[in-house]
């Protein structure tokens, strides 16, 4: 039975299955109902003392609640309700079929809506006050709206995602966006939507771009592809007409390269991209497994001594004022070989035992020379004890019971709740700035903690930097003593935690002086090696750092026979 009951009647059920709340999606709702009244009547059912139970509908009974304290509308407003007459157990069923069996909007429909508003006088800041949304959201789904027609079709469709419909609107030429799709989706070549902002950005690319020197010309040529030259192009400035076709075979020739890389470094996979970075989604999902930079070797100890030693002999012959211009120029390119030999001698590659390496991956990335390299870092695509398959996983859930209940659940679902959960934690820790601080040097002080077989929860990282010398430390340097007793003064109690958790709770308990401590430490550690003078070593945000400090250097250090004059080559 249809009723309308006061709004001061109606309390909340404690049958109705939503217990978890939205902040951003109940403001919408409530700007919602604000502007255009309730659209959906509530279920309820009758209780004691003339009072109505709402057993689907608490969100909009609270959107309500928080309108009648804004003046908005009165404490006893009229709600349009639905009475039912049933047990209780079948009030739960109702309250789960009311919450379970509802689908969002497609963001094709909501695009067209917003434009239909738009179109009708409102501006983007109207849309988003009278829904509850942010503007960016709306001026977002305002561009899909004015995507070529086959690209919104198809997002409509589910043949594309939201993040490739996006990538096409990185161009609002609608005839390149139609050109691209045609290229692109429902071929051989599968789309990214790093690969489509690239191809609607530029209508051809130029000879010199790494996707043209990874292929080749002559490879190029032979799979169809067009070459357009002006009367003073060369090489590298013509201009290749097919970017479709080139993405399709420089990624086949990565996916090549990375399949046989992965044989030869043992690893179970490695992804290829055709950008000079590992690109958020291309790591999405991805855990980073902790390793260490490989030992330096009694060879490489002894090679970088030869190669100071003849850095010394050139550096001579350019200090040398007497010194010819041939000799001059044969000493600067001996030493930027030599440095270049030194970078790669102690930029040591990370290493993991063999049993590890086997379950882990990498990331191929194409550098601007064309040129494939293998990014220093590996990741795990799931935990090591982790159960289940493509086809089905078990999933146990304690559903408020004694007995867990198991249900099977395909993996692509697991990983979709599993996003979906990380983003409203996500919400909620961006909304709390000092949680927030405390995750962060928490997370940075417990990555000593922490091994491999432990899955990160979090991507951040901040341990030291290998410093150019491995395991250099001025044992007679002051500030090397300094830095000594501010680490053994730090408060370490919280380690004594049994799990992460524990640790995270005892490391919050910790005083403010204490937390703060870790705070300058784990930041502190980070720095990179500098040195304020031309070359590899300089770092000018460095010396930024120093002047706003107001450091005074020779409180720290003084050229001694030991640390400095001995080792100057006199003239």
């Amino acid at each position: 039975m249809i009723k309308s009951i006061p709004l001061n009647k109606l309390v909340q059920s404690p049958r109705n299955v939503r217990r978890h709340a939205d902040a951003a999606a109940d403001a919408e709702l409530k700007a919602s109902i604000a502007a255009r009244g309730l659209l959906q009547n509530l279920i309820v059912r009758p209780a004691a003392k003339g009072k109505f139970e709402v057993e689907a509908g608490e969100r909009r009974r609270r959107a309500m609640l928080a309108l009648v304290d804004d003046k908005a509308l009165p404490r006893g407003h009229e709600v349009t309700c639905l009475v039912l007459e049933e047990d209780a157990a079948a009030a739960v069923e109702t309250s789960l079929a009311e919450n379970f069996h509802r689908l969002a909007m497609n963001p094709t429909d909501e695009a067209l809506a917003f434009a239909s508003l738009v179109e009708g006088g409102a501006s983007a800041e109207d849309v988003a006050r009278r829904f509850g949304l942010t503007i960016r959201f709306v001026e977002g789904r305002l561009r899909l709206a004015n995507l070529a027609p086959v690209v919104i079709e198809a997002l409509a469709a589910g043949e594309i995602t939201l993040d490739i419909a996006k990538a096409f609107g990185a161009t609002s030429d609608q005839e390149i966006q139609a050109r691209v799709f045609e290229q692109t989706v429902g071929g051989y070549y599968a789309p990214n939507p790093d690969s489509i902002r690239r191809m609607v950005l530029s209508g051809t690319i130029k000879g010199n771009d790494p996707r043209a020197r990874l292929v080749g010309r002559e490879a190029y040529v032979a799979a169809g592809g067009r070459i357009e030259r002006e009367l003073f192009d060369d090489d590298d400035s013509e201009s290749w007409v097919d970017v479709a076709l080139l993405e399709s075979v420089a990624q086949a020739k990565m996916e090549e390269h990375a399949q046989a890389l992965a044989v030869e470094e043992g690893l179970a996979w490695i992804k290829p991209t055709l950008d000079p970075y590992a690109s958020h989604d291309l790591v999405e999902g991805l855990v980073r497994t902790p390793s260490e930079p490989a030992p330096i070797t009694e060879a490489e100890i002894a090679r970088l001594d030869e190669l100071d030693a003849s850095n010394d002999a050139h550096a001579a012959v350019l200090e040398d004022e007497d010194s010819d211009e041939d000799a001059v120029a044969v000493a600067e390119a001996a030493i930027e070989s030599i440095e270049r030999e030194c970078q790669d001698i102690r930029h040591r590659q990370p290493v993991l035992a063999p049993e590890v390496k086997a379950e882990v991956g990498m990331i191929l990335t194409l550098a601007r020379d064309g040129t494939p390299v293998l990014q220093p870092t590996f990741y795990g695509e799931k935990q090591p004890d982790a159960a289940g398959d493509e086809e089905g996983i078990e999933v146990v859930s304690d559903g408020g019971s004694d007995t867990p209940r198991r249900s099977a659940l395909s993996k692509r679902l697991i990983d979709e709740l599993a996003m979906q959960r990380r983003d409203v934690l996500s919400l909620h820790v961006a909304s709390d700035p000092g949680l927030a601080l405390d995750l962060l040097v928490f997370t940075l002080a417990d990555g000593d903690t922490l091994d491999w077989r432990s899955r990160s929860a979090t991507t951040i990282r901040g341990s030291s930097p290998s410093g150019p010398i491995i395991g250099f430390e001025p044992a007679d340097a002051p500030v090397t003593a300094a830095l000594a007793d501010l680490r053994t003064s730090l408060d370490e109690s919280w380690r004594a935690g049994a799990d992460v958790a524990d640790r995270f709770d005892r490391f919050r308990s910790l005083p403010d002086e204490a937390r703060a401590a870790w705070l300058g430490f784990v930041v502190a550690r980070t720095l990179e090696a500098s040195l304020n003078m031309t070359g590899d070593r300089r770092i000018a945000f460095h010396d930024h750092l120093g002047r706003l400090i107001g450091i005074d250097m020779a409180q720290w250090w003084r050229p001694t026979a030991a640390n400095y004059f001995d080792r100057c080559r006199s003239r």
